[in-house]
């Protein structure tokens, strides 16, 4: 899952390219999609539900606040950047479970 995605490294943190499918049955990581982390988030994309799912369902697998998330680009889309303060690339990784 890790080889091919698309993470880079910040200053102040990571930026990592995520996928989402927003009301799909339940909320998970389901691997990549065109390098891009693909997450399923049970809320719909209706007035920033879907964004707001996305960032408290990461923070709560990665363990960090939800402040240290913010979505940098594709607010609108379902292809987004994702803003990570606080984490380097290994450590990101390792707490999503990747080998």
């Amino acid at each position: 899952m890790t080889g091919d995605l698309d993470l880079r490294e910040t200053a102040q943190g990571i930026e990592v390219r995520v996928h989402v499918q927003p009301r799909a049955r339940r909320m998970e990581i389901a691997g990549t999609h065109d390098r891009a982390l693909k997450l399923k988030v049970a809320a719909p994309p209706v007035d920033d539900a879907a964004n707001r799912a996305v960032v408290e369902f990461l923070a709560s697998v990665l363990g960090i606040a939800k402040s240290s998330i913010t979505i940098a680009a594709g607010a609108k889309s379902r292809n987004k950047t994702l803003a990570i303060r606080g984490l380097s690339p290994a450590q990101f990784l390792a707490r999503l479970g990747a080998p």
